[in-house]
């Protein structure tokens, strides 16, 4: 009974551990972007709000897990181009505006859903996954790691794509030359609006697909307020990872861990009270801001809106 207990534990661990981390990654791989080129996307949690809600409408009514990916990417970007209209052609203060996007988001959703599900509280049918040849057939690790939802190993696919367009590319190039200096990408010719809206934008993508994953994949319903901070988490890693994508997916696992643990638990038959599940999270942000904040690297430019001819 010992040997079927640690099995099941460590397999329902793992996999929600996965499960988790998916929209802190995604997030905190779009808040690395965003930040790189000096914009501080503190609207990321409302992205995700968005993302979510509108994710969970296209899977709902069109019976496709993909088309509600598509939404959420949707609802994220349009979000997103507030903040790129706000914050980068009018150069308003970018932690403000993302407070009050965050506050709009959440309070919109919560209107949207009170009027259309508020009675019903749909939910979603059974997750497409797929289980990856060999891989998920190993004990324990194949069914945690090799067979999950399409999303999840494009997202960690995505990881080291960024790592080779950050390091080999151009594009990291002008995305990096736009928070450290911002005024020397322009001298070259390059726009830097368009390299911080394309930024912005493409963080509203990320983090719309990672509410949506929350929604869909990870709670097969939509509730209000359901991101519970996985934004601001998402801002830690990116702040925490020094520019590197690798880091984020780390950090992504491990947040996703310590909201796994609970659940996993449960499986073994222990009970944990709600109030512990929400202040885990919370509780591995404070302490991995202890141990490695001072070795966090952050764009000189970071926060500060660009305004051509002025020094």
């Amino acid at each position: 009974m010992g040997g079927i207990f640690t099995v099941d534990f460590t397999t329902a661990l793992l996999f929600g551990a996965v499960t988790a981390g998916i929209p802190l990654l995604l997030a905190g791989l779009g808040e690395q972007i965003s930040e790189k080129t000096g914009v501080l996307n503190i609207g990321i949690e409302g992205m995700m709000l968005v993302g979510a809600y509108l994710g969970f409408v296209a899977a709902y009514y069109s019976g496709s897990f993909w088309l509600g990916y598509i939404g959420g990417a949707a609802g994220g970007a349009l979000v997103a181009l507030l903040m790129v209209i706000l914050c980068v052609w009018l150069g308003m203060n970018q932690i403000v505006i993302g407070i009050a996007l965050t506050l709009g988001a959440e309070g919109l959703t919560a209107l949207l859903h009170h009027f259309q599900f508020s009675r019903t509280y749909p939910r979603l049918g059974e997750v497409p996954t797929l289980s990856l040849p060999l891989l998920g057939d190993l004990p324990v690790l194949g069914r945690s790691f090799f067979d999950h939802n399409p999303l999840v190993y494009l997202s960690v696919a995505l990881v080291f794509v960024l790592s080779w367009v950050f390091r080999k590319t151009y594009i990291g190039l002008n995305l990096q030359a736009a928070g450290d200096n911002p005024a020397a990408l322009d001298a070259t010719g390059v726009s830097v609006y368009i390299t911080r809206g394309g930024a912005v934008l493409a963080t509203g993508v990320l983090a719309g697909m990672g509410g949506a994953y929350l929604a869909n994949v990870g709670a097969g319903l939509f509730v209000p307020f359901m991101t519970n901070g996985a934004g601001f988490i998402g801002i830690v890693l990116a702040m925490l990872a020094r520019g590197n994508p690798l880091w984020v997916l780390l950090g992504a696992f491990l947040f996703g861990t310590s909201l796994a643990l609970t659940t996993a638990l449960q499986v073994g038959g222990l009970n944990i009270p709600t109030d512990v599940v929400q202040m885990l999270p919370f509780f591995m942000v404070i302490v991995v801001l202890i141990i490695f904040a001072r070795h966090s690297y952050l764009p000189p430019a970071l926060g500060q809106p660009y305004v051509r001819g002025e020094r």
